[in-house]
This record gives C-alpha cells, structure tokens and sequence, in this order.
C-alpha cells in the first residue's frame, strides 16, 4: 500500500510540473516541491510505525 502511495504522489508531482493542478496551494509549477516533501515525510512515517510494530 505504501508503495502505491508513493507511486501516486510522485505521479501527481509530475503532472503538477508540467501543467499546473490548481488545488489551493499548488497553483504553481514551482510548487510541486510541495507534494514531494508530502511523499518523504509519509515515506518516513510508514518506515518508523512499521519498525515500531515490527515485534
């Protein structure tokens, strides 16, 4: 599941950069960092709650 979910928010950054969503806040090609920097912190709040789990 995580790996789709990454998968999909790099694709959505993609497109921000080449056309523009409109959403509030990524009205901007520039503000595809946005959804990046979305992508790493649910990166890395999946990797610490699965080691946490981990048994």
């Amino acid at each position: 599941m995580t790996k789709f979910l990454t998968l999909f928010l790099f694709l959505i950054a993609a497109i921000q950069v080449i056309k523009p969503l409109g959403w509030p806040g990524l009205k901007k090609r520039s503000d595809a960092w946005k959804l990046v920097a979305g992508v790493v912190c649910i990166t890395f709040a999946s990797l610490v709650l699965s080691a946490l789990f981990q048994g």
